[in-house]
């Protein structure tokens, strides 16, 4: 028994050994390559034989996966173990539906582990893009460090960003932005939810809409969230893709802290 479960274990590695190549050079050709890896590969060897690999976490009780991008040291994505197929599904609003953006946060040491070291709040980052940002037709949340910059914005400007989303007082990748400051160390709100709830015509449209949430240590030492919200226009050029405010080389993983007056 124990020396056929090795052999399947054997043969299931060197298939993926072989399958990794092809998937990823498929996922610019390939709308589902991310629903085939999840699906195919990654639920399919957590249950027979108890490892999630090519994926680096299945949790089948909470429903995701999380899998290593090809790009970037440390970018990671959290994609649903059921079909979804983006922020436009109206599963994003069920209230049966768990929350990702809380359980991407979770997983947020694997950046750390990459690293070799322990990040502060405000390094980190997630993102989900609008269906015109996007290449993937499957549910993912992007997990890897803030750019710089974005980061030295959102420190300067923490404390201007209130508990009702208002517009953010400069732009961030060259995209105007609105924000909402979320408190506590652990995610308890719904990013899509407030999304739907707090911005006008949002929930009737939320596949135009992109969510970055950002790690902050607020003034006082407070934890929180700053989520950010960017309605896109193809007219205009921005495609709604707030995984532009991450940074795949992840700089601030190796850049000294940003200290802003009024925020830590």
């Amino acid at each position: 028994m124990a020396l056929d479960w090795m052999r399947g274990v054997i043969a299931a590695l060197a298939v993926i050994g072989a399958m990794l190549p092809i998937v990823f050079l498929g996922a610019a050709t390939d709308p589902d390559i991310l629903w085939k890896i999840v699906h195919g590969r990654c639920v399919a060897d957590e249950t027979r034989f108890g490892h999630a690999a090519p994926c680096a976490v299945v949790d089948l009780a909470a429903g995701f996966a999380v899998l290593k991008d090809i790009v970037g040291k440390t970018q990671y994505l959290l994609i649903p173990t059921t079909r979804i197929t983006g922020i436009e599904s109206p599963a994003v609003l069920d209230p049966a539906t768990p929350n990702y953006f809380a359980d991407a946060w979770n997983e947020t040491n694997l950046v750390d582990a990459r690293l070799g070291k322990t990040l502060p709040r405000q390094d980190l980052s997630l993102a989900i893009n609008a269906i015109t940002g996007r290449t993937q037709d499957q549910f993912h949340i992007h997990i890897d460090c803030i750019r710089a910059d974005v980061r030295a914005a959102l420190a300067q400007h923490a404390a201007s960003v209130g508990r009702n989303w208002a517009p953010f007082p400069v732009p961030l990748a060259g995209a105007d932005y609105r924000a909402i400051r979320i408190d506590g160390s652990s995610l308890n709100a719904d990013p899509f939810t407030l999304l739907a709830d707090g911005e006008p015509g949002a929930r009737a449209a939320m596949g135009m809409h992109t969510l970055v949430l950002a790690g902050e240590t607020f003034a006082g030492g407070e934890p929180g969230f700053i989520l950010l919200d960017n309605h896109a226009d193809p007219a205009t050029g921005d495609m709604g893709n707030g995984e532009a405010l991450q940074d795949h080389t992840c700089q601030v993983g190796h850049s000294p802290a940003v200290v802003v007056s009024g925020a830590q």
